[in-house]
């Protein structure tokens, strides 16, 4: 089993291959919807169409068909899963296919069901998993867990406001995602951090200022109930049973006195000393406590999160990946629920943001994806996060022909076999991960600089069936429309002599910054990327024009080049 490695493919198949029973510390899953943009979808029956392309990547992910119906009798069988699936699940599986039929909705809990089972064996019995959905699903999702963890394992519904007010047509605006948490056993990692307060809370509620100028709110000093030992007695004529309770010092405080040990009435004579008492104006009222505002870093985490912002339009970690969370969201859920040397496991990985957390915070990790368009972008968005690590390892993708012609035959292998080819010469796919639309005969492009800092695009064409001429002068008739210095023709068929003799008539770039001329058209096959190491033929220093991730070393606000920008690489 690799840590700190990509792993590409669905991951069911991942987990059962490659991950070990009880070897991952903490999950964080986040799995492909989200009702902003699949509200009406995942209900629509099977006759419904489907007009969100930005989703290209998930469009078959979640509906009912043989792949579900098998996946239903997997859970439901014992004969199929030979007890890996406890009872209580089967049971319910059946149950929900009698109450809301052999929709979409449960087409996507019984392929969630049958991954939060794999998930469940993988964890550690010191575990936590985190599963990040939405309002549409949620309610699925928990009987679900309650029925794998065993609804004592619950541990919190976290509420994450997601993004900022806005208008709704006849119901309430929806501006939040549903975290649900469950822990293995009742011995779990536990690391909670502190809430920084908000300026109106401090404002709000620290009111009292000492001449020092620290901040100061009273609190109150007794505890509920009576008490028959010295914490029941008077305290300089003030009897705190008089009124059903006690006195109760908190720790923090007896900590900062001459004898942390000391008895009740004691301490709370040294604590009148130090200044931390607060008497009344009026005589025979009851005493508090003075808690400055640096007693504590910040109050305890709740389950209601609206201190931590949405990725804006314009933040420095956006990357343009339409699920994309904050690296900050991750990392309070990192730091809380496991401990350096930790193995983090994220089985939706998207762009990354929680393997990259991971990393920040020196936890080990694993991450999976079933679209190699997310797992070019998880590897580019580390190494330009972290520049210290070495080459990362993508387990999974293919290292010779047959599996590149795999690839390309699989479910949506068009597609996949293009972001894959496109990663190896470190290519960006045409309308970055947001939407593969219309390209104008361009799968992906790269960019550099030449003299006098002026920017050059190379247009890349990936073909995964049959090629002939005719597509290099497609190309070349392409590259003169789009004012493009160079072309690349990646192609998984090996290229015919008259190809070769084709692209050769498009004659060569001078680049003016290296003096030397490069083949204007080069045509690379998959045998010669793979097999041979071949790369393409480019000047050194590529420049992408596409969105740029953080150095995370360096701190957030320390932009570095694009995801996509592998410069040196392709020399």
């Amino acid at each position: 089993m690799k840590t700190n490695a990509l792993y590409y493919g669905d991951n069911l198949d991942i987990l059962q291959r490659y991950v070990d029973s009880e070897s991952v510390d903490l999950i964080y899953l986040d799995p492909p919807f989200n009702s902003n943009r699949d509200y009406n979808v995942i209900f629509r029956d099977e006759s419904g169409r489907r007009s969100d392309a930005q989703m290209l990547a998930f469009e078959d992910t979640w509906h009912w068909g043989p792949g579900a119906e098998e996946t239903y009798a997997y859970l439901t069988n014992t004969g199929r899963h030979h007890g890996a699936v406890p009872d209580r699940v089967s049971a319910l599986i059946a149950a929900l296919r009698k109450g809301i039929g052999a929709n979409q909705m449960l087409a996507y809990v019984v392929e969630m069901a049958v991954r939060l089972v794999e998930l469940r064996r993988v964890l550690k019995p010191t575990g936590s998993l985190y599963l990040h959905c939405d309002p549409t699903a949620s309610h699925y999702l928990k009987i679900i867990l309650d029925s794998i963890f065993g609804p004592e394992r619950f541990l919190n519904e976290i509420i994450w406001k997601r993004t900022h007010a806005h208008g709704a047509r006849r119901r309430y605006g929806a501006v939040h995602d549903v975290l649900l948490v469950y822990t293995k056993s009742d011995d779990w990692t536990w690391n909670p951090v502190p809430v920084e307060y908000t300026d109106q809370y401090k404002e709000s509620f620290f009111k009292g200022t000492d001449p020092d100028g620290r901040r100061y709110r009273a609190t109150i000093l007794t505890g509920s109930g009576t008490r028959t030992g010295e914490s029941g007695k008077a305290w300089r004529e003030i009897d705190p049973t008089a009124i059903g309770r006690h006195w109760a010092i908190p720790g923090y405080v007896r900590e900062l006195l001459p004898n942390p040990k000391a008895g009740v009435l004691e301490a709370l004579d040294a604590m009148d000393e130090i200044g931390r008492i607060l008497w009344p104006a009026k005589p025979g009222g009851t005493p508090s406590f003075k808690q400055y505002l640096n007693d504590f870093d910040g109050s305890a985490p709740q389950d209601i999160w609206s201190d931590i912002r949405p990725i804006g339009s314009h933040a420095a970690e956006r990357l343009g990946y339409p699920t994309q969370k904050p690296v900050e969201l991750l990392e309070r859920i990192i730091q809380a629920s496991s401990n350096p040397g930790d193995l983090v496991l994220d089985p939706f990985c998207g762009c990354g943001t929680a393997v990259v957390a991971a990393q920040k915070l020196g936890r080990p990790w694993m991450g999976i994806d079933i679209t190699y368009l997310s797992i070019a972008v998880m590897r580019a968005r580390l190494k330009k996060s972290f520049p210290e690590l070495e080459e990362i390892e993508i387990v999974g993708q293919p290292t010779e022909v047959a599996g590149a012609r795999a690839l390309a035959e699989g479910p949506n292998g068009r597609y996949q076999f293009q972001f894959w080819a496109l990663d190896l010469i470190y290519a960006e796919p045409v309308g970055g991960v947001e939407k593969k639309g219309g390209d104008r005969g361009i799968d992906g492009i790269i960019t550099f600089t030449d003299a006098n800092h002026e920017l050059q695009s190379v247009l890349v064409s990936v073909k995964s069936g049959h090629v002939n001429p005719s597509m290099i002068r497609d190309l070349k008739g392409t590259m003169e429309r789009e004012g493009a210095a160079m072309g690349v023709f990646l192609t998984l068929e090996e290229a015919s002599k008259e190809m070769r003799t084709e692209a050769s008539t498009a004659g060569v770039h001078h680049s003016d910054l290296w003096n030397r001329d490069y083949p204007r058209i080069q045509i690379l096959t998959i045998r010669e990327l793979l097999e041979e190491g071949k790369k393409a033929d480019l000047p050194p220093f590529v420049v992408s024009t596409y969105k740029q991730a953080s150095r995370m070393k360096g701190g957030p606000d320390s932009v570095q080049p694009s995801v996509w920008d592998s410069a040196k690489e392709t020399g």
